[in-house]
């Protein structure tokens, strides 16, 4: 790692001393303070919000807004307890309950296994559990800031899981390691780069969503788990979800559709603060092209 990185993962190792609650409940003072502002991001929740569940009222989505905002800063400070504190103690406050043995069963059928985790809850602890589970490789998109993808990777891939860049090199080397029997984590609801994914509707909105994933379970047979760890509250960890998806995720409306059933389990958990509709079909304008200042 270069100094920025180890500056930076200092500066975590040190916050992450904290309790969990205290950085919790910290991130969620930052969250009450962007919504407060009136922040970027609290634009671009509340956008999708109107966007995507225009069957509330505005007091009520209003109100989830403020809640999500805070969820998002829980899930940004939390990181430095997760990735600097010892395993066992991470895994220690993961409620898992049958979650184990339901995985346990999808391996034991023979098909190649991958397992679909949105940006809900507390994904970075799965992703730690989940290694602990089986051999995983996780594939990720590399970050703009490039000195920061070491980082990246040491933290989450501590754990045991090989991280695969979202590259065309790196889908070779998934496939590759698809073959071999090793449990492929993906994140479902990661934008893609135009000309990688086709758009479907997601909350009813159509959004660009990735074509990798069915075509991995159309080609391989594979069967998909979907899994998010729910946040509970005053620092008491995370309970694990999981559940074979069904019908098979095969094509993107599928796809789109099992993480919105994901999503609605706790729709303030969700990162509502991610521009998923900014690239839009040809002759429309992005929803967030208003939002700066």
């Amino acid at each position: 790692m270069n100094l920025g990185a180890r500056l930076l993962a200092f500066g975590l190792w040190l916050l992450g001393r904290l309790p969990l609650a205290w950085l919790q409940a910290l991130g969620g003072w930052l969250g009450r303070r962007w919504y407060a502002r009136d922040a970027y991001e609290a634009r671009v929740a509340r956008r999708n919000l109107a966007l995507c569940l225009p069957e509330l009222d505005e007091a009520t989505r209003e109100a989830l807004c403020r809640e999500a905002l805070q969820e998002t800063g829980r899930s940004l400070l939390e990181l430095a307890w997760i990735w600097f504190r010892p395993l066992s103690t991470v895994l220690g406050r993961l409620q898992v309950g049958d979650a184990a043995d339901a995985l346990q069963q999808a391996g034991a059928q023979g098909r190649p296994l991958i397992v679909a985790a949105p940006h809900l809850g507390g994904w970075e602890v799965l992703n730690l559990w989940l290694c602990q589970q089986r051999p995983m490789a996780v594939l990720y998109r590399p970050p703009r800031q490039r000195w920061l993808e070491a980082l990246l990777n040491r933290a989450r891939g501590r754990g045991g899981a090989e991280p695969v860049p979202a590259t065309r090199a790196g889908v070779r080397r998934l496939v590759s390691l698809l073959r071999e029997g090793v449990c492929i984590g993906i994140l479902p609801d990661q934008q893609p780069k135009q000309g990688e994914g086709e758009f479907a509707p997601f909350f009813g909105v159509e959004a660009l969503t990735m074509s990798l994933l069915p075509r991995l379970v159309e080609r391989f047979d594979a069967m998909v788990v979907t899994a998010w760890a729910e946040r509970l509250p005053r620092g008491q960890g995370w309970r694990l979800h999981l559940r074979t998806a069904e019908p098979p995720l095969d094509g993107p409306a599928r796809l789109n559709a099992a993480v919105e059933a994901c999503a609605r389990q706790a729709l303030a958990q969700y990162q509502w603060t991610y521009r998923r509709f900014g690239v839009r079909p040809a002759g429309e304008v992005s929803p967030y092209a208003d939002l700066r200042d």
